[in-house]
């Protein structure tokens, strides 16, 4: 049977039950409203681990005032079913008011990884990532964590993150999961209507067109993401907030393909806002 835990002290029963029999936890940080791709962290988790941990929490600090806190969409019956099927050990499941007691004033902030892409169009979403990320690490005590490389920023962020505070966390990023047409899976699709769904398809198309563009030779960064914009810029209902090529452990610019590059896309369909990506090695 699959435990649920609303508070730290519900939590913290089991971590230390499992830590007593020297099993390894894995972790899998959520907002819910979970789909095939959480679920592939997951099933990493399960290989990879003693224990699997899903939180299940919209972090209210990682929202902007004019974004879309309240309406971001919330199954857990769903989640829970979904995790119960994958075998899930337990879901952490906190109300806002037990990760964010009255009073608090203490957050995770980071310069650098966090200055360019999704930084800049929101600029308080990774304080509000590093703190939340951060209290999970905390409560969790995990051996390893999973963040998918749809949010590829994010991972690069939590990595440096554990990395400069001396965690002893192993931080695994898995693949993009798909639907069957190339959308990247993601809960905001559904805010999309039948005719935002098909225009969606361009995000998809245009990093499968920097991919193959870089794939094929191309190392000038600068003409890859001209090309995608170029293609996204094609569809009326896309309207584009960014096409940037950057390190992928820095998030710093970068003109040319070199070490890890970091294709990385966010762009508006009508009103909901996607990301998606794609990571070149270079060949040294």
């Amino acid at each position: 049977m699959i435990a649920i835990a609303h508070t730290v002290k519900e939590a913290r029963k089991y971590i230390t039950e499992w830590k007593k029999q020297g099993l390894s936890i894995g972790l899998v940080p959520t907002m819910g409203y979970l789909h095939e791709g959480h679920m592939s962290l997951v099933k990493r988790a399960r290989q990879e681990n003693g224990k699997v941990v899903v939180s299940v929490f919209v972090n209210p600090m990682q929202f902007s005032p004019n974004e879309d806190l309240d309406q971001y969409p919330r199954d857990f019956d769903a989640d829970t079913r979904l995790c119960h099927e994958n075998g899930v050990d337990l879901i952490l499941h906190p109300e806002p008011p037990e990760m964010y007691p009255d009073g608090f004033c203490s957050f995770v902030d980071m310069t650098g990884p966090t200055a360019e892409l999704c930084g800049k169009s929101r600029p308080i979403h990774f304080r509000g990532v590093c703190t939340v990320v951060n209290k999970l690490f905390n409560i969790v005590q995990p051996d390893r964590a999973y963040f998918g490389q749809k949010d590829a920023q994010q991972l690069a962020v939590i990595r440096r993150m554990v990395c400069d505070l001396n965690m002893s966390i192993e931080i695994v990023g898995c693949p993009i999961i798909r639907e069957e047409d190339g959308l990247a899976r993601s809960s905001r699709n559904k805010y999309l209507n039948e005719e935002e769904r098909k225009a969606a398809l361009i995000l998809s198309r245009s990093v499968f067109l920097g991919k193959e563009m870089a794939e094929e030779g191309e190392k000038d960064a600068r003409k890859i993401c001209l090309a995608m914009r170029r293609l996204i810029e094609t569809e009326p209902l896309a309207r584009v907030d960014y096409v940037e090529a950057v390190d992928f452990s820095t998030i710093q610019k970068v003109d040319a393909v070199q070490g890890e590059t970091l294709f990385a896309i966010a762009v508006y369909i009508g009103k909901t806002r996607l990301i998606d990506n794609f990571i070149v090695k270079a060949i040294s």
